[in-house]
């Protein structure tokens, strides 16, 4: 959805500027685009070929990519939100233009899965307007420290599935459709309580995956002890979230937990067993907490979001120790597998895009293994041949040129508010206050022949305070043999002399 690509970012203390692109300074992380381009490849698998085979049991694909490609994407957009940011935590005076960014990039993603959603009528999880979600409800997150966002995922993946479990009853009954401007039109409500907590990507629950890729995207990537670090991680959390549900639901009694309070679920037997088997839409039925246990695809349990949030970060680290290996021959190998990945992968947004439109098409008249095998054949060519002419996709340019759009005029306004003079102080008293809470102090007015002219204010407890002398603000003497030394005295206007 996003470049992935090394920016510096302006001083910390001030609105952030674009400088020009230099080899040192700007560098594409080919991992990166190879891990999102294999994340669009598993979403078109998965939407053309079957879910269950001959004898009702999930098909690999199903296996592979339910729930798991959509959570790398969403790990990959935390990541890629780090570099509009400068891959640090963004100061608060400088935090307009990037988050004026990351606002407007997210209503254009939203936008374009709105849109998406009008013409479709087979796939009921266009995710575009759930990603627009989870961008803006991170952007807050940019202004804290690498730490607070890590426990903010860590809240997210484990309390906000039991939250979400105790609202839901008193939630609106989600439409699980696609999204589209009429449906916003007419019932917001709705729309903001599907897109947040009840839909089939919940935006508050897989806030986590954002997290996550923030984290991710702070640390050092091009160094391969990091890359081994998410390996690590990565598995460590997928296997620790699949090792959990199993005790919980066969050695505790979860499962026959959940067989017990079927009725109360409102759930048929092939129903229940289909959602154990296959996965949700997103929740899971309110008649236990021993839901919260299972490991199941698109159910927004504890155990699904760091089992896929671990496989993200193990898949991510796997592509960014590919690309640090140094022997030529390796090398020469890895790429020729990365390269056709990450042209895919900087082209994600396009695809996808022309992927719902293809599927819904009458150009799509092909059984389900042809079809799959034409669209990945497709989508690697094309984006090979894109790649290397034209470069950035069609709708990605769209969205780079009215977020730098947005970027420059948050600049300009910062810009305008920085150079606007403050009114001028009253007195001393008032210099040396806005001078010890570190604010800017206001120039005097330029106005009689001997020097700067400062405008005193009626004081409401003496009747009108007398003006400062005006020669403490003026340019200081030409260095004649004598330097003059302010002490930092109660009187400001104390001075000394010594020689020089």
């Amino acid at each position: 959805m996003t470049e992935t690509t090394l920016r510096s970012a302006g001083p910390a203390n001030g609105p952030v500027t674009r400088r020009p692109a230099t080899p040192g300074r700007r560098r594409r992380l080919v991992g990166i685009d190879a891990a999102r381009g294999i994340s669009l490849l598993g979403m078109i698998m998965l939407h053309a070929l079957y879910e269950a085979d001959a004898a009702g049991q999930p098909t690999w694909s199903h296996t592979a990519f339910s729930g798991r490609a959509a959570a790398a994407f969403a790990v990959l957009i935390g990541v890629g939100m780090t570099f509009a940011t400068g891959r640090r935590q963004v100061a608060p005076r400088a935090g307009r233009p990037p988050a004026t960014a990351l606002c407007v990039r997210a209503l254009c993603i939203g936008a374009i899965g709105l849109v998406l959603g009008e013409i479709d009528v087979m796939l009921d999880s266009v995710v575009l307007p759930y990603i627009g979600m989870m961008i803006l409800l991170a952007i807050p997150l940019t202004f804290l420290p690498t730490w607070a966002i890590a426990g903010i995922g860590v809240v997210m993946a484990t309390a906000m599935p039991a939250a979400v479990q105790l609202w839901q009853p008193h939630l609106p009954e989600p439409s699980l459709g696609n999204i589209t401007f009429g449906y916003l039109a007419e019932s917001p409500m709705a729309v903001l309580s599907e897109l947040t907590l009840v839909g089939f990507y919940p935006a508050l629950p897989w806030l986590a995956f954002l997290c996550a890729g923030l984290v991710i995207g702070r640390l050092d990537l091009n160094r391969r002890r990091t890359a081994l670090l998410l390996i690590a991680v990565g598995s460590a959390l997928a296997v620790a979230a699949a090792t959990a549900s199993s005790l919980l639901l066969q050695r505790f009694g979860g499962l026959a937990q959940i067989w017990a309070a079927r009725e109360r679920s409102g759930l048929s037997e092939a129903e229940t067993t289909e959602l154990l088997t296959f996965g949700g839409n997103g929740t899971t039925p309110t008649s236990t907490w021993w839901w919260l246990a299972v490991d199941g695809r698109h159910t927004g349990t504890p155990v699904d979001i760091v089992g896929n949030a671990g496989i993200a970060i193990a898949l991510l680290g796997v592509m960014l120790l590919a690309g640090s290996l140094t022997h030529p021959g390796v090398r020469r190998l890895v790429g020729a597998v990365q390269y056709p990945l990450a042209a895919v992968g900087s082209l994600t947004l396009t695809f996808y895009a022309a992927h719902i439109v293809f599927i819904n098409s009458d150009f799509d008249n092909y059984d389900a293994t042809t079809g799959c095998l034409v669209q990945v054949i497709a989508v690697l060519v094309i984006g090979l041949a894109w790649k290397a002419t034209v470069g950035r996709g069609p709708l990605e340019g769209i969205v780079v040129v009215l977020t730098d759009y947005a970027r420059q005029q948050a600049v300009a306004a910062a810009n305008r508010n920085r150079a606007a003079p403050l009114p001028p102080a009253t007195d001393v008293a008032t210099v040396a206050a806005l001078a010890m809470r570190g604010a800017d102090v206001p120039e005097p007015a330029v106005g009689a022949p001997d020097g700067p002219e400062l405008r005193s204010r009626p004081s409401t407890a003496i009747g009108t305070a007398r003006p400062p002398n005006a020669a403490q603000y003026a340019a200081p003497p030409e260095r004649t043999g004598t330097v003059y030394h302010a002490h930092s005295s109660r009187s400001p206007r104390r001075r000394t002399k010594r020689r020089w």
